[in-house]
């Protein structure tokens, strides 16, 4: 059983439909694959990471309304994300969620495990943000240590770009610490996807 007060992790997820999932990728591969993509994506990511008794997991979708299927018996519920852009939508899944440290992932990094998110919560033990650089610029985790978590860290965030992880560093106030865990690599565009698949990966749990 989950101990109280253990940590939260959120699965950021977007509803698998062709035209509005991996946009930049369905460039590519093609709309309709791009959605196929995603939705194995998301349930690979649920699988892979859910640890009942050390974490709950929630899975974040977005839009509002939406779900995950096919998501297996797993200690693994939907929230909405709500409106606004994804800086709006990390900061209340932040402020929403319970006692304790809260990490958000996305869906798209084929090489994040357990001991990732067990490693981000540690970290979160000696700073008050944990972050993952992708390669990109991005990052593919973020977290904050425990309640309150009211450090505002998406304020002018440029997203979708080599920026954004150097704009929300940029809002942590003086004397917060930052921890970083390794660069793990997504998936956004067409040449995400082909060096994933030529160096010989695939999506499983």
């Amino acid at each position: 059983m989950r101990q109280a007060g253990a940590g939260t992790l959120v699965i950021f997820a977007r509803a698998a439909v062709a035209g509005r999932a991996k946009t930049r990728l369905a460039r590519h591969v093609g709309y309709a694959r791009a959605a196929m993509l995603s939705r194995l994506m998301t349930l690979a990511s649920v699988q892979r990471l859910s640890a009942p008794g050390r974490w709950r997991t929630l899975v974040a979708v977005t839009p509002d309304g939406a779900a995950v299927r096919g998501l297996p018996g797993l200690d693994a519920r939907h929230v909405r994300q709500g409106q606004g852009d994804l800086g709006h939508r990390m900061q209340r899944a932040f402020s929403l969620a319970g006692q304790g440290p809260v990490v958000i992932v996305g869906t798209d990094i084929p090489g994040i495990r357990r001991h990732h998110v067990a490693a981000a919560f540690r970290a979160l033990g000696r700073a008050e943000v944990a972050v993952g650089p992708s390669g990109d610029g991005g990052y593919w985790m973020v977290g904050q240590r425990c309640r309150p978590r009211t450090l505002t860290l998406f304020q002018g965030v440029r997203w979708s770009g080599p920026h954004a992880l150097a704009d929300t560093l940029a809002n942590l106030p003086d004397g917060a610490r930052a921890a970083y865990l390794p660069v793990l690599t997504d998936i956004d565009e067409g040449a995400d996807w082909l060096a994933f698949t030529r160096a010989g990966g695939r999506i499983a749990p």
